[in-house]
């Protein structure tokens, strides 16, 4: 293009402008308190609240129906209105006393959680250039780890899980603090609008062909998309069946207070690497290292309890997982946003990559089913150990990161 024709170019519109300032700590507070809130009410759930009324409803059938339970399954506006959905979910899930009833509901759930986290995911290509985003993707992404700690500490301590009321009052109180936390970022940090002649008139038609992204046009986007599915599967193998390995299989005295012990190691690990790697790989500029490092001391966290099924182990393993989880979860999701087709397209684009952080819970339940009734925990793990290292080590295939 000519100077002159580049001079009568039209201006990018700020919506879809590549961000050049770095964001400041209020706003990266704002959008790690509603990432906050979608974490304690998606992880908390799973881990602790449904595992237990899945006990009370079906003790000899928990396994299966834990793995039931799982396979059923312009940007603020979205944000609070998915936020909403999925605590009216929640609210139904407590109330439930088939396994159907809380499959059906938890799958409900997941897509309006997926909503809420493809608009929240969005804010950071958005706003944050690329030389800050790995820094602010691991102060975002520890709530994620954090969610877990603090949601746990409510439904455990707070609310205690022995009796049916505090189950459902545990319930209550995550729908409630996952729309009341995504009310600052949505009421304080702006949301610029995209005129109309940048966009096309939506159809059943393309929305059905927006969902699909060539890996043969984008490979380094498709890349990204396994690599992420992969380690989101090596996550859901080794965390699903948590409590029932602690109950099981180390025989701990008591199961959900030991859970509330591990999570609380593995998120102490999350937020150190989380914070120090992100910051290590704006300066350095180098994704690929630490992500291949953070998935393989998940891998070796998930080996080390194929062969050792002791609670010291467990102990050593949540500080290997979090060790790991926290450099990949940082350090890849800026990653992902450095290989985003278009920037009009970024919040359907990462809801694709959204899909790979999602699906695995319904696949990871089943392989984790399958392995727990062929060959016990050992299996599981071992399975998972194999997931973490292609996760790992395929992440090298992407081309335009370092």
């Amino acid at each position: 293009m000519s100077e002159k024709a580049a001079d009568q170019a039209p201006p990018v519109p700020q919506a879809l402008a590549e961000p050049t300032v770095h964001v400041r700590g209020g706003w990266i507070a704002g959008l790690g308190l509603a990432s906050l809130g979608m974490w304690m009410a998606s992880l908390t759930p799973l881990q602790v609240s449904m595992p237990q009324q899945l006990q009370d409803i079906t003790p000899h059938h928990k396994v299966l129906a834990l793995c039931l339970g799982r396979l059923r399954g312009r940007r603020h506006r979205w944000t609070i209105g998915m936020a909403l959905l999925a605590a009216v979910s929640l609210v139904l899930i407590a109330r439930q006393d088939s396994v159907i009833g809380i499959a059906v509901l938890w799958a409900l759930f997941n897509v309006f959680q997926n909503g809420e986290y493809a608009s929240l995911s969005a804010a950071i290509p958005d706003h944050v250039p690329v030389r800050q985003r790995a820094t602010v993707a691991g102060w975002v992404g520890m709530p994620q780890a954090l969610g877990l700690v603090v949601g746990t500490l409510l439904v455990v301590q707070v609310f205690t899980l022995d009796t049916r009321s505090g189950l459902t009052d545990g319930y209550l109180v995550l729908a409630v603090l996952l729309v009341v936390l995504a009310v600052p970022f949505v009421a304080f940090t702006p949301d610029y609008p995209l005129d109309p002649g940048h966009g096309e008139r939506l159809t059943v038609r393309k929305l059905l062909s927006s969902i699909w992204i060539s890996p043969r046009e984008y490979p380094d986007f498709g890349w990204a998309w396994l690599t992420r599915f992969l380690a989101s599967l090596a996550i859901a193998m080794g965390t699903l069946y948590l409590l029932y390995f602690l109950r099981d299989a180390v025989h701990y005295p008591h199961p959900a207070d030991g859970l509330l012990i591990l999570i609380v190691i593995y998120t102490g690990c999350v937020v150190v690497t989380a914070i120090v790697g992100g910051m290590i790989s704006d300066r350095v500029g180098n994704r690929k290292v630490i992500v291949t490092l953070g998935g393989a001391l998940m891998g070796a966290a998930a080996v080390l309890l194929v062969f050792v099924e002791t609670w010291p182990a467990a102990m050593v393993a949540a500080v290997l997982f979090g060790l790991g989880f926290g450099a990949y979860l940082a350090v890849d999701q800026a990653l992902i946003t450095q290989v985003l087709p278009a920037a009009a397209d970024r919040a359907k684009d990462l809801g694709i990559i959204n899909i790979a952080i999602v699906a695995p819970g319904a696949v990871g339940a089943a392989l984790a089913g399958a392995l727990v009734t062929l060959g016990g925990y050992p299996l599981l793990f071992a399975g998972t150990a194999v997931v973490a290292v292609l996760a790992s080590v395929l992440v090298w295939r992407i081309k335009s990161v370092p």
